[in-house]
């Protein structure tokens, strides 16, 4: 599927089944407007778009189902909830004009994500979360055969995201076909998705589940996206050896092929050691310390000559360092990622 908007290309391919997938990437790098064109809402130029073998687009011979036949649910970042209409009006309207018992429909979502009471409430008398669940409902009402979230959280206050993400996850389980999840935090695509999408500028970068994302991205863009701290180039030194360029530092690697460029290893994934005489173990200065609420970041480099820093995560509970001192830290081989 391709879509242009003004200097901007998307062309994205991918398939799923009954999966829940996660496009993970920045603001503009063309999630939402994916979405949109699955939904009907924007117009491709080129390509199709298949659910469960009906043809919702096909450029080529000029398919392109209008949006209330598609059978596809979309939650967008705003909610779009009427202002003018209660809460049973904004699920009402969202049910098909043939289907046969609304009310009863209306009904019995409304119990199922227990707005009991509030069925004559305008969204502005809603607080942020309620909001939220009347447009699910209101989105799976007609039973879609595809479910679509846009970022959901974004507009919800932090100590209702938890819930409301636990909620989500159940109406995902709960749902029989595929889903799709937009979304620039990592945290959330991890405990939500099955599969990831990490898109740069239209394109798909890396498409894996999401514990090979999260374990070994396959490229820079995704370790960055994937919340990897520690990121060098290297230059290939021996069949077994490479240095990293950046912290000017050998390491012994598994499988070094002759194109890789980078190395990268999570920041809660080194180990102090007592001395400098185990594999991928160096002595290095603790140049600062910042404090998190759980735990502490130890910022690193090497005694001899850095270029950048190397992060490591302790749990407070251990945490006995104090700045400048050098230190043994070892980076254990089998989690050393290289791209």
């Amino acid at each position: 599927m391709k879509k242009k908007l003004g200097n901007f290309q998307l062309d994205i391919e991918f398939e799923i089944d009954n999966k829940t997938l996660s496009l993970l990437g920045p603001s503009g790098c063309g999630k939402s407007i994916t979405l949109k064109c699955i939904a009907g809402i924007e117009t491709p130029d080129e390509g199709q778009i298949i659910l469960n073998g009906r043809t919702l687009f096909d450029h080529k011979r000029k398919i392109n189902l209008l949006p209330q036949d598609r059978k596809v649910g979309l939650l967008f970042q705003s909610y779009a909830l009427f202002p003018n209409m209660t809460l049973e009006e904004n699920i009402l309207i969202g049910i098909r004009k043939n289907r046969s018992n609304k009310k009863s429909l209306v009904k019995n979502i409304i119990n199922d994500f227990s707005l009991n009471g509030l069925e004559d409430n305008y969204p502005h008398q809603l607080s942020g979360g309620q909001q939220q669940r009347v447009a699910i409902a209101r989105m799976i009402v007609n039973e879609p055969e595809i479910l679509m979230f846009d970022e959901p959280f974004s507009a919800l206050d932090e100590h209702l995201k938890w819930q409301m993400e636990r909620e989500l996850i159940d109406i995902i389980n709960k749902h029989l076909g595929e889903v799709l999840y937009v979304s620039h935090n990592k945290n959330e695509v991890f405990r939500i998705s099955d599969l990831i999408a990490v898109i740069n500028n239209g394109k798909i970068e890396d498409f894996s589940t999401k514990y090979d994302l999260f374990n070994s991205p396959k490229s820079i863009y995704s370790a960055i996206l994937s919340g990897y701290k520690n990121i060098s180039k290297v230059q290939r030194v021996h069949s077994n050896k490479i240095l990293a360029i950046d912290w000017n530092l050998e390491f012994q690697c598994n499988d070094i092929k002759d194109n890789i460029s980078y190395m990268a290893i999570q920041e809660h994934n080194l180990d102090i050691c007592d001395c400098g005489l185990t594999e991928n173990t160096f002595k290095l200065s603790i140049d600062n310390i910042v404090e998190n609420i759980y735990s502490n970041t130890i910022v690193l480099s090497n005694i001899e000559k850095s270029n950048v820093p190397i992060y490591m995560e302790i749990p407070k509970k251990d945490f006995n360092l104090k700045p400048k001192k050098q230190i043994y830290i070892r980076f254990p081989k089998e989690k050393i990622v290289l791209f």
